[in-house]
């Protein structure tokens, strides 16, 4: 409506007070606008420096992304890539993202060596939702295989479902080759530590050989000369025992003859017969010269079996008697075999067949036979409770080599301590002894270490843990041959030797 002429006197007073409302309300509506208008420019100024921000940083990340130097990626669950850096590209063999993008359309297949290894990474994701150092073996676009490790998590929906997949991947070829290449050295430096002390062993067998075979031949040329010495005036003895026997039957014969002769002599001589007791003596006299000629042919026995056990340090090998051999090492070890104070002694057993003669080292071989018979000894004492000092091999009492029965009396304890030694031939072409002995027997973790160099298990001071071992390496070794032992704890032990008739 406009103010005209015709009505204004009437109604100015109205108008007036509408028209200052307008420009009342115009004011306020215009310094609203104003202020919208201001924080609308503060709001333009703030999605300005937001989206400058915004700019800068995915400027910032993209660059991260562009240059990184671990390979970045986006996949799907199906087996596609999304997004890829460059770095990835290269240590894949692509010359760019996208090239790698379109080529690898099956993950699982194009680029794992093992297939199988994709659904683990997958599975592990859905179940962790994150993977760390996940290693496998890949594919590069020109065939060769590398090692990656990657490190990835799970992008899922609001419901759980994964979407994708994003993470990085790290070449680790060469931290794995030189993984390789460290256990191939440590597995080489392992294989020498080993090998060198295989040696040390050997070169500590060898040496305890050395020394023991030293001491054998020292024993042995000992045992040979003194029994090179008995032998000559043993000898002497033997062979005029037989004349002195023929004169004191001479004599006798003419004691005899004076007698018939002359029944009543001087008292002089009457006198002298009945101081001397002449009855006594003409019956007594050959039974102590044959007694003497016993006594003279057992300490050729003895010097006999003591040069033929002295043949350590033979060069060559020669044809012996086997039998002959055991019976020399029972003859040394007899004083350790007989009853003696509380003791009852040891029964041994021969049971030999007939055997021919072996071709051996006789001097080593019966070392063998001491060492085990010994073993046999100490475990037989050790049942019995014997703990006197038995270790004298003094063979001045001697063991009959064809009875050697020692009668022991046996202990309500125990059974009579025996050892029983059987011989066979085997195949035509081997011999076997058998050593038996009904002592303790052993555990299997100790009769499996036996032969081992050193190892015993008797107390310090009374074994040095070398005879088995140097037993095994004279039937093994020196004459191509077998050596087992049977035990089990409470039912003895048995030990077998097979060596070749001929080498």
């Amino acid at each position: 409506m406009f103010l005209c002429r015709d009505n204004s006197s009437a109604d100015v007073p109205t108008w007036v007070e509408r028209w200052k409302k307008i420009q009342k309300s115009l004011l306020k509506r215009t310094m609203q606008l104003q202020q919208a208008n201001r924080e609308l420019a503060n709001q333009i100024a703030e999605r300005r420096l937001v989206e400058e921000a915004l700019r800068q940083a995915e400027e910032k990340y993209r660059s991260i992304f562009e240059n990184a130097i671990e390979g970045i990626f986006q996949t799907t669950p199906d087996g596609r890539y999304i997004s890829a850096n460059p770095a990835l590209a290269k240590i894949y063999g692509y010359a760019s993202p996208e090239e790698l993008i379109e080529s690898l359309t099956d993950i699982k297949h194009k680029l794992y060596v093992d297939p199988t290894r994709r659904d683990e990474f997958l599975s592990l994701l859905q179940e962790r939702e994150y993977v760390s150092e996940f290693e496998s073996q890949i594919y590069r676009q020109d065939g060769s295989i590398i090692w990656i490790s990657e490190n990835a998590r799970a992008v899922s929906d609001k419901d759980g479902k994964l979407l994708f997949c994003e993470g990085f991947v790290t070449d680790i070829t060469g931290r794995k080759l030189a993984q390789a290449n460290l256990k191939a050295s440590e597995a080489k430096f392992r294989e020498q530590a080993t090998q060198l002390q295989l040696t040390l062993c050997e070169l500590q067998e060898t040496q305890s050989l050395l020394i023991q075979n030293e001491k054998l031949s020292n024993l042995g040329q000992l045992v040979a000369g003194v029994a090179h010495e008995i032998n000559n005036p043993v000898n002497f003895v033997c062979n005029n025992l037989s004349y002195a026997n023929q004169y004191a039957q001479d004599l006798l014969n003419l004691l005899q003859l004076y007698g018939k002769h002359y029944p009543q002599p001087v008292p002089e001589i009457k006198e002298e017969v009945e101081a001397i007791d002449l009855n006594f003596l003409i019956s007594d006299f050959p039974k102590t010269l044959s007694s003497m000629q016993m006594g003279s042919d057992r300490i050729q026995q003895i010097v006999h079996s003591l040069r033929n056990f002295s043949r350590i340090d033979e060069p060559q090998m020669r044809t012996v008697d086997i039998h002959e051999g055991i019976d020399s090492t029972l003859l040394i070890l007899h004083s350790r075999l007989k009853a003696r104070g509380g003791y009852s002694g040891i029964n041994v057993v021969k049971e030999y067949g007939e055997l021919p003669v072996v071709e051996c080292y006789a001097g080593l071989l019966n070392q063998v036979f001491m060492n085990l018979i010994s073993n046999a000894i100490d475990a037989l004492e050790a049942l019995t409770g014997n703990c006197e000092d038995s270790h004298s091999h003094s063979p001045c009492s001697a063991l009959n080599p064809q009875s050697s029965s020692q009668s022991p009396v046996p202990s309500p304890q125990f059974p009579v301590p025996t050892i029983r030694i059987s011989t066979e031939v085997l195949n035509d072409n081997q011999v076997a002894i058998r050593i038996i002995d009904n002592g303790p027997g052993m555990t299997e973790e100790v009769r499996c270490r036996i032969f081992e160099a050193f190892y015993t298990t008797k107390p310090t001071g009374k074994g040095t843990g070398l005879g088995l071992s140097i037993s095994y390496q004279i039937i093994v070794e020196k004459h191509n041959g077998k050596i087992e032992c049977i035990s089990a704890p409470a039912q003895g032990t048995e030990f077998i030797i097979k060596i070749p008739i001929r080498q």
